[in-house]
């Protein structure tokens, strides 16, 4: 059996991990990956037809699932059952968690064929950035299998398209999840993170391939989780990484802090590749790679969110991601500028323009309806449909009409880091609207895990690229009529983690606010910045 065979370690001193006897004798086994990656060839096919028929695929998603969600009461409400096309469709109000939560509660005590057929019994739990109020998005079976797993196994097969000389089924897979709860006390009903709700119902023969078990995996306490990970993962031949990159880092930190080693090659030989998600990489690259400096380390980004599963980066070279057009999802977009408007414009796949940001609005099987994801993307191409996450539809300021963005803010970092030498753990940043002496700007606090050279070079140097690659910010920063300079606080090491801890948002998919229009979060995380 393939993966019937333990590994052989030896033991030394410290640190204690794969030997190089060890690392050989994988290299020289049968290639595995080359047998299993045969099983997605076809898959491999199937999507590299998403250039020339998006909107085909997009029509038969969308009839697929008005047609079976037909005679749910959402259905019957909106007629399901007489719309023919697009035009039909749009009579169907655009909707926010806030308009389907009743529906949603109503599903999670067990009520059946509410806004999808069937009783609904796993729910990813969201509490978000912006409030403390959880949000629960409905897992479906359908939803489960033909959005969050689906992705999941693409993710592999452009991987393995990508890297042909790849070893990945060699080893396992360390996949690093949330936890989570009975829903109500239904029975077989929880709720929880996704990445708990998928550990949960994976295949059985899927756990022969990643670790830790499951008892560990599910655990609640998330610095419990990192020791018990730790523990039982060193000795393991760890070929791929997936999950949050913050979550992971302290993970990767605390394994080395255990080995002795000083990379975390030397513990996994063979680790070849890391799909992360959830947040921005690129705080975060610099770090990965001092740790892991291997030229055969790839990573990947995955836009896998509780509602699902939407995005997969297909080339290493290239930062945008597919949209994943064959799923059980069907997708619109409202123009940015628009998105306060009371009826604002609204397009579906076909009428999206490159370099243009827009709010994604999904339709799933999952019984989420004209829902606005939250987030914000921008295309980068058309044939076939890539894009990038530019930021969230509330996680932007706007203080003062200089429109900065999320995406505008990391590009603004990696500069100040690239000249500066410094490297960043985590941020946040808020408007000051107006101090002592009448002056308006912006806040940002920031914890280094390398520190700058220069903390006003890596200011300024920040301050200037925001400029240079956002005209609404520059005109604002113009001779320092509405904006001065930007204000950079440190944050002491561990700021951000204690933040969230104090919160209960340790772990899962929880991540820290980048951007804020308000000065809520800030005003918190200042009051531990001591």
């Amino acid at each position: 059996m393939i993966y019937g065979k333990k590994n052989n370690y030896i033991k030394q001193k410290s640190p204690t991990f794969v030997s190089e006897e060890n690392y050989q004798n994988v290299h020289k086994r049968m290639n595995s990956t080359k047998l299993i990656g045969a099983f997605f060839t076809p898959r491999q096919r199937r999507i590299e037809q998403y250039g020339k028929m998006a909107e085909e695929m997009q029509e038969k998603a969308f009839h697929k699932l008005i047609n079976k969600a037909a005679s749910t009461e959402w259905g019957s409400l909106y007629d399901y059952k007489h719309i023919r096309n697009y035009t039909d469709f749009q009579r169907v109000p655009i909707q926010t968690y806030e308009d389907i939560k009743g529906y949603v509660d109503r599903m999670r005590h067990g009520e059946k064929d509410i806004l999808w057929p069937g009783r609904v019994k796993w729910y990813a739990k969201s509490s978000g950035t912006t409030n403390d109020k959880s949000k629960f998005i409905p897992v479906s079976p359908d939803g489960l299998q033909q959005i969050h797993y689906r992705g999941g196994t693409d993710v592999v097969a452009l991987y393995l398209q990508q890297n042909p000389a790849s070893r990945f089924f060699s080893g396992k897979g360390l996949i690093l999840g949330g936890s989570h709860s009975p829903n109500y006390n239904l029975k077989d009903s929880l709720v929880g993170d996704l990445s708990a709700i998928l550990i949960q119902n994976i295949n059985p023969l899927v756990n022969l391939i990643r670790v830790p078990g499951k008892d560990v995996a599910l655990l609640s306490d998330f610095e419990e989780k990192v020791e018990r990970i730790a523990e039982s993962t060193v000795r393991q031949d760890v070929t791929n990484l997936s999950g949050v990159p913050s979550w992971m880092l302290a993970v990767i930190k605390r394994i080395l802090e255990k080995t002795g080693a000083a990379h975390l090659n030397e513990v996994w030989p063979n680790l070849e590749v890391f799909f992360h998600g959830g947040v921005s990489f690129t705080p975060y690259r610099k770090q990965y790679e001092a740790i892991i400096p291997s030229q055969k380390m790839h990573y990947m980004e995955t836009y896998n969110a509780s509602e699902g599963f939407f995005g997969i980066q297909n080339e290493l070279t290239d930062p945008s991601m597919l949209l994943m057009i064959d799923y059980d999802v069907f997708y619109e977009f409202i123009p940015l500028e628009e998105i306060d408007n009371p009826n604002p414009t609204i397009v579906p796949l076909a009428g999206v323009e490159t370099g243009k940001n827009y709010a994604m609005v999904i339709s799933t099987s999952c019984g989420l309806w004209r829902y606005i994801l939250g987030d914000t993307v921008k295309f980068t191409s058309t044939h076939p449909y890539k894009f990038v996450i530019t930021g969230r539809t509330k996680h932007f300021i706007n203080a003062f009409g200089e429109e900065l963005m999320i995406d505008n803010a990391e590009k603004g970092l990696a500069k100040a880091c690239e000249m500066t030498g410094a490297q960043v753990l985590e941020y946040s940043a808020a408007p000051v609207f107006m101090d002592a002496n009448a002056q308006c700007r912006h806040q940002w606090l920031i914890e280094f895990s390398v520190m700058p050279d220069s903390i006003e070079k890596f200011r300024h140097i920040l301050d200037q690229t925001l400029q240079e690659i956002n005209s609404d910010y520059e005109a604002k920063r113009h001779k320092n009529i509405t904006l001065q300079e930007l204000e950079l606080i440190t944050a002491r090491p561990g700021l951000f983690h204690d933040w969230l801890k104090q919160k209960g948002k340790l772990g899962g998919q929880h991540k820290v606010p980048r951007l804020s229009n308000t000065r809520e979060h800030i005003e918190e995380m200042l009051k531990l910045n001591v």
